[in-house]
């Protein structure tokens, strides 16, 4: 997500880290190329302009002027305006009296159906019990596409036979309350253009539910048009926050670097990906690490513990600080590393890693390919590699289907993680890792 914008970005300021001191040309010179990168990520001229402006009142500071790293000072300052232009604070939704009432708005072809279903999921995994409510009567296809993500995800979904969107939403609360859950996320209908007749709709729902946190769902591929589609709706319809879609594959980042300060309101989750469980809250702090290639180590602590039961964890770790690395504990952490995503996403929020390996295409079937080897070894082969020999590499390789020198490879590079995770657990390297759960 906003390769061309992170690429822009981290070239000028690259230039700048590392020279002894700045000069005006030298900052002029760096804002200009930041701002013709703003421009071209389709972020609003207005934003734009202010950005720009904060960033250099700053960088001519005498402070930054005076300071041994100078170029380091002012990345520091790119990277705090941006957090603060998308938003500083917590990106977590409000919970009230249950039952909690989500009301989910958007134009028709944002992803307000599936969003609202990958909600669903996210609060389940936050220990809440969710309903879903398919109050969209305008398209003919959502009742039935929520209810089938209802049940891919176990998730009940209400629904009346009525042409009155008001009378759904009142009997789908009620319907969640006396089934005893305790959040009520509400899929409104949408339109291909914003009209007074959506909006009326919308407020009559509106005022019926009561609803503790509106949110409005944006496709961000769409750019500026989302942060204006935005602008309309908060004229007439208030809203909390903002639920950007199909992130993963916007390159500019335009709607998530304007969405917050032409509305004024934070962008709360974000839609990383098709699946169902690729929606993730949004935290500004980080997404501006990860556009200036600083990585987001919080954000991989994270997907690395939701992949992962704890008491694996806690035996894996103690393995590890022993210095025990067997093909049974990389089965388990192939198995964590599918779970976390794609992996060239994952390597990205690894500080460093992401930008040397931008342009390498990494071939996830290699992993397919070693999990066939491991697989192909007896449960005693893999607690206890030492005692593979050649004739059992060859049975090993046949087995898989793959070669002598791929087995031999393998073997090897076992021999490096484990000698790696003695070093480690000499350090208490992993002490660390374990006390930010």
């Amino acid at each position: 997500m906003f390769d061309t914008l992170s690429d822009k970005l981290q070239a000028t300021l690259g230039d700048l880290r590392g020279k002894g001191r700045l000069d005006e040309d030298t900052i002029s010179k760096a804002m200009r190329e930041i701002r013709l990168a703003l421009l071209e990520a389709d972020v609003n001229f207005e934003v734009v302009k202010s950005f720009v402006a904060g960033v250099r009142e700053r960088a001519t500071g005498q402070d930054v002027l005076k300071s041994l790293t100078p170029g380091q000072q002012v990345v520091k300052i790119v990277h705090e305006e941006l957090t603060s232009l998308m938003g500083s604070g917590d990106s977590r939704l409000a919970f009230g009296r249950p039952p909690t009432v989500i009301l989910m708005a958007g134009l028709q072809g944002s992803g307000k159906t599936t969003t609202s279903a990958k909600l669903a999921l996210l609060l389940r995994k936050d220990g809440k019990k969710p309903a879903l409510v398919a109050a969209d009567l305008q398209r003919p296809a959502a009742i039935d596409q929520l209810e089938q993500l209802g049940r891919q995800i176990q998730i009940p979904v209400y629904r009346k036979d009525t042409q009155d969107p008001v009378e759904v939403v009142k009997y789908g609360i009620q319907a969640a309350q006396t089934a005893g859950q305790d959040v009520v996320i509400l899929d409104t209908a949408g339109r291909l253009h914003i009209d007074e007749e959506l909006m009326q709709e919308l407020a009559r729902v509106r005022n019926a539910a009561k609803p503790t946190n509106v949110l409005l769902v944006l496709d961000s591929m769409t750019g500026q048009e989302a942060v204006n589609v935005a602008e309309s709706f908060f004229e007439r319809i208030a809203f909390d926050g903002v639920v950007l879609t199909k992130l993963d594959g916007d390159a500019r980042g335009g709607a998530a670097l304007s969405v917050k300060a032409v509305t004024g309101k934070p962008i709360k989750l974000v839609s990383v990906g098709e699946k169902l469980d690729q929606l993730e809250y949004f935290y500004p702090e980080r997404m501006a690490s990860r556009i200036l290639g600083m990585g987001d180590v919080l954000t991989l602590i994270e997907k690395a513990e939701a992949a992962v039961e704890d008491d694996e964890q806690e035996a894996m770790e103690a393995r590890m600080r022993a210095g025990q690395f067997s093909f049974d504990d990389f089965l388990s952490a192939q198995k964590m590393l599918k779970n976390m995503g794609p992996i060239q996403g994952v390597l990205k929020l690894i500080p460093g890693l992401g930008n040397q390996l931008k342009d390498v295409d990494i071939d996830e079937r290699q992993l397919a390919r070693v999990e066939a080897i491991v697989l192909s070894m007896t449960p005693q082969e893999r607690r206890m590699p030492h005692l593979i020999n050649g004739s059992r590499r060859l049975r090993i390789a046949r087995g898989s289907g793959q070669t002598i020198q791929d087995v031999n490879k393998l073997l090897t590079a076992r021999k490096q993680m484990e000698k790696m995770m003695k070093q480690m657990g000499k350090g208490k390297a992993l002490s660390g890792f374990a006390g930010k759960r």
